[in-house]
């Protein structure tokens, strides 16, 4: 554990810029002291646009967190999103001489060999996460230190990000008057922040739903394996109501937020709105035509993760035993159960745990990596401390969870693997499998279903 006990994350998105800061309390708990929020400013998909404006941004969001919590901040750990961040898996080995223990200098010798594979020089190591170690062929072991044996291997996930976006990213900070204790991938924050006690022991798929990229972690048994950031979020669902409904970016946020929903049958069918047009003209459009128009894209950044993670890994259902959804745009409604339809595993949204202070404040989906920037800060090596997270209701492994029934309503079925705890959102069980659907490459495209909805709705 980090011998400061104040570590503050600073989550550096497309539509807001969120500063944490964190405090480690006598008994090892965290507790979150400070937290300031603000629109971001001259960030697209990840990536620096203007350099001005964005250090302005960050300046707002931690000297507002330094207002709530009396601490004046020096350094931040800063997240990294969007595609410019690569990840690669590679294999290390060392030698260990005979009748002699396993020492740390021989598993920093078998990680620093899996690090030296030929990576682009355009690229910046910015994680080495270790995977399981084997000693001798004998696998699924977390720390062999101590061990004997001759033959010590390792796999490492390796990420890396451009050098240019890492270079304008570290700019901004630093410009803002802060140092950089280290970047940390959006997909590790989350998963570090929101996977719970049972999930540590499964392989879990994170998705982070941001503002204008969508980042994947896949976790197994606790460590990240696997990582892709999909160019697609909540924005691009506001520019299709404000295309289409042609009314101002602002009103399309803010419709959407209040009245949509990811499944049209989970929308107020009672419900109708009257919009007004940016030529002045005014209609009529009921909830549930407006989540006709917002559920396309929905399925469009799902369809993207599955066809990611099928020729990465295998497919999804083989692969993962749960997909935690989390991130500003999982709140809307009804995005677990398309989740649920895509994947066809069982869904919750993942909200911060283990901590302790304002956790009233952060306990959302959209500051779980936020949240995770300062665990991270806490851990080593993408590990958090066990102690952070003492004491936690890990739920009861084959025992009724409460599950969703598709009509806002919660009822109780039986589960046949461990569930998650309540605490960090309902789960949602997978779907059968629909024996009409059409197969993938019959589907019509993106842009041939928002021109149905559209035809439907004029």
């Amino acid at each position: 554990m980090k011998e400061n006990s104040i570590i503050v994350g600073l989550d550096i998105g497309t539509t807001k810029i969120t500063t944490v800061i964190g405090e480690i309390a006598p008994g090892g708990t965290l507790d979150i002291i400070g937290q300031g929020s603000v629109p971001s400013e001259g960030m697209k998909r990840g990536s620096v646009v203007n350099l001005e404006r964005a250090t302005h941004a960050i300046r707002q969001s931690v000297a507002a967190a330094e207002r709530v919590s009396g601490v004046k901040v020096g350094s931040v750990f800063v997240s990294v999103a969007g595609n410019h961040a690569k990840a690669i898996t590679s294999h290390g080995l060392a030698a260990i001489r005979r009748n002699q223990e396993i020492a740390q200098p021989d598993v920093d010798r078998a990680i620093e060999n899996a690090r030296a594979v030929p990576l682009d020089p355009n690229l910046e190591i910015i994680h080495t996460l270790p995977q399981e170690y084997v000693v001798d062929g004998q696998e699924g072991i977390k720390s062999p230190v101590g061990m004997h044996g001759v033959r010590l291997e390792v796999d490492v996930h390796i990420v890396a990000g451009t050098a240019g976006p890492l270079l304008n990213l570290r700019r901004c900070v630093q410009e803002a008057g802060l140092k950089v204790d280290g970047f940390v991938l959006h997909a590790l924050a989350s998963g570090l922040a929101t996977l719970e006690a049972l999930e540590q022991t499964q392989t879990v798929i994170v998705i982070d739903m941001g503002g204008g990229t969508t980042d994947v972690g896949v976790f197994k048994r606790g460590n990240l394996a696997h990582s892709a950031s999909i160019p697609i979020g909540g924005e691009h669902v506001t520019a299709d109501l404000a295309q289409i409904l042609k009314i101002p970016i602002e009103e399309a946020e803010n419709v959407k937020r209040k009245y949509g929903a990811a499944l049209p049958e989970l929308a107020d069918q009672d419900l109708t709105l009257e919009i007004t047009t940016a030529s002045g003209s005014t209609h009529a459009i009921s909830a549930f035509e407006l989540s006709r128009i917002i559920k396309p894209r929905i399925a469009e950044i799902y369809g993207m993760i599955r066809d990611e993670i099928d020729q990465a890994l295998g497919p999804v259902e083989l692969v993962a035993q749960t997909v935690v959804i989390t991130g500003g745009a999982s709140q809307l409604r009804g995005s677990a159960e398309l989740a649920r339809d895509r994947f066809r595993l069982p869904v919750r949204v993942g909200r911060p745990r283990g901590i302790g202070g304002l956790s009233d404040i952060v306990s959302s989906p959209a500051h779980a990596a936020s949240v995770g920037l300062v665990l991270y800060g806490i851990g080593e090596d993408g590990k958090v401390p066990d102690m952070i997270f003492e004491g936690m209701d890990t739920g009861q492994q084959g025992t009724p969870a409460p599950v969703s029934a598709g009509n806002g309503t919660l009822v109780t079925a039986p589960v046949a693997a461990p569930v998650p705890s309540n605490d960090g959102g309902p789960v949602i069980p997978p779907a059968k499998p629909d024996p009409t659907a059409l197969p993938k490459k019959d589907k019509p495209s993106f842009g041939e279903r928002i021109k149905n909805i559209f035809k439907d709705w004029v």
